[in-house]
């Protein structure tokens, strides 16, 4: 059973109580003089979506792939030889420069106050925001990390099965509906042809496209991606050509129609545990604000408070040797 927004955000809350992380809505409330650090960072945000609304995918992508490592600690941005950004699933994760832009804005209003953590997770919630997907409150109090190692980054393939992909979440106390939720993200993702190759061309050594596929789908994606290609195109996750930058569930409507682009995408409306859940979200009003409580939920796995991390000065280099 599909819990209600209430009961789902009350668990978010609790879990995160539990990480003995004393993270809180407004923990920066007069911590800067009259600044308001949340106002800041949508200073920041605001204008790059308008120039970039790509930034949302970016940016949700970058704080799942921090927060599912070593937890919401900002340890992907560091930049040192081995880190986690060097790891075969960060190569392509981007967004680094908006933080850095808007920790620039906050260091000049109060310096040594904000941690690069925080201002991912505030980072993003804007630019959901701006897309559609509501505006949810963000906790903040974390600290960042001191160290950053690429062995440790490992995350979940678009080829994983829907059992592995419950399990790793689960592993991070996060249940089966939280993972569907959070993958609603790809509404505003993109992935690259060399992702999707076999799917279209060979799936599992049949040299056939999947059969699960929308025929006119296939045709589509052979047309984006011609099989030998040298260039790596890219598609949108969420084939609705209305809204491939907004959070809305087209994403969830299109994986019942077998028009998911990833496997993990088209075996959610699949798998017999996932299924009810797709097919709930498909018809569901209140998707921003169910997406909103994941995203609580995700940014309070790991967090690191009091002295357990630091506040760094710059995002990409710890203050001090761990």
């Amino acid at each position: 059973m599909i819990m209600n927004v209430e009961a789902t955000l009350i668990l978010g809350l609790f879990l995160a109580s539990l990480c003995n992380c004393s993270l809180e809505v407004g923990f920066y409330r007069d911590k800067c003089g009259v600044a308001d650090v949340e106002t800041i960072v949508a200073g920041v945000i605001t204008p790059q979506f308008f120039r970039d609304p790509t930034l949302v995918a970016a940016l949700l992508r970058l704080q799942f792939h921090d927060c599912f490592v070593t937890g919401c600690d900002a340890s992907l941005l560091l930049d040192e030889s081995n880190s986690e950004k060097t790891a075969a699933p960060n190569v392509r994760v981007r967004g680094y420069d908006i933080i850095d832009e808007a920790k620039d804005a906050v260091e000049e209003a109060c310096p040594g106050v904000v941690s690069c953590a925080d201002l991912i997770a505030i980072a993003t919630r804007d630019a959901v925001f701006l897309s559609g997907g509501g505006r949810y409150e963000v906790q903040t109090g974390r600290r960042d990390g001191l160290v950053s190692a690429g062995q440790n980054a490992s995350i979940l393939g678009p080829g994983a099965s829907v059992t592995e992909a419950i399990e790793a979440f689960a592993d991070k106390g996060l249940n089966a509906t939280d993972m569907v939720l959070l993958l609603g993200a790809h509404s505003v993702g993109v992935t690259h042809c060399s992702l999707v190759e076999d799917r279209i061309y060979n799936f599992q050594g049949s040299g056939n496209p999947d059969p699960v596929m929308d025929p006119f789908l296939v045709n589509l994606l052979k047309f984006r991606c011609p099989q030998f290609s040298t260039t790596d195109n890219t598609i949108n996750l969420d084939q609705n050509p209305f809204s491939p930058f907004f959070m809305d569930v087209s994403y969830y409507q299109n994986v019942m129609m077998h028009r998911g682009i990833l496997q993990i995408d088209q075996e959610l409306a699949l798998d017999p545990v996932t299924m009810p859940i797709v097919r709930n979200l498909a018809n569901a009003f209140d998707f921003p604000t169910r997406f909103g409580a994941a995203m609580v939920k995700l940014g309070a796995l790991g967090v690191l408070t009091d002295k357990e991390g630091e506040i760094r000065i710059s995002c990409r280099a710890p203050n001090s040797e761990p």
